[in-house]
């Protein structure tokens, strides 16, 4: 038995469209919807970019990462970031003073009787109405320095 010449050149050239058709499949970009009504609502605007911090919010930050130092016992780190807190120019009398009256209690302990005195006596300077907890105050390193300062002749700022 003989194949057929016609129906083999009829298999050979589907063979040969059907495999240019599928190499040209790629090339072919979908075609654009239709524009469509929408109803929904329009899309809200991106968010604001977040605001970027001032100089207070660092002294701010600084403040409380040396209380945080403090309590956890990292005195030196707590001591810089106490003073950077300060010399970013922290704001609020009563923010001032809790960052003297830290570093108060760090001299205190550490027997450096003179810058302990000179802190307490900023954070007084701070605020004059400034006063330790009955806990703080009863210390028995710092209480005493404490007490005779408040209840020397009144500060002048």
């Amino acid at each position: 038995m003989k194949p057929n010449p016609v129906l083999l050149r009829c298999c050979l050239s589907l063979f040969v469209v059907l495999l240019a058709t599928a190499c040209n499949l790629g090339n072919v970009k979908p075609a654009d919807p239709a524009p469509r009504e929408s109803h929904e609502a329009p899309k809200a605007a991106p968010p604001a970019p977040a605001p970027v911090p001032t100089q207070n919010d660092k002294a701010q930050q600084e403040l409380q990462g040396g209380i945080d130092s403090y309590e956890n016992g990292n005195y030196k780190f707590a001591a810089r970031q106490l003073q950077s807190a300060l010399s970013l120019g922290l704001e609020g009398r009563s923010n001032q003073a809790r960052a003297h009256k830290y570093l108060a209690f760090m001299h205190c302990v550490g027997g450096r009787q003179t810058p302990c005195r000179d802190e307490f006596r900023k954070a007084l300077e701070a605020d004059p109405a400034f006063e330790l907890s009955p806990a703080e105050a009863g210390h028995p390193t710092w209480g005493p320095v404490f007490r005779k300062l408040k209840a020397a002749k009144p500060l002048r700022k």
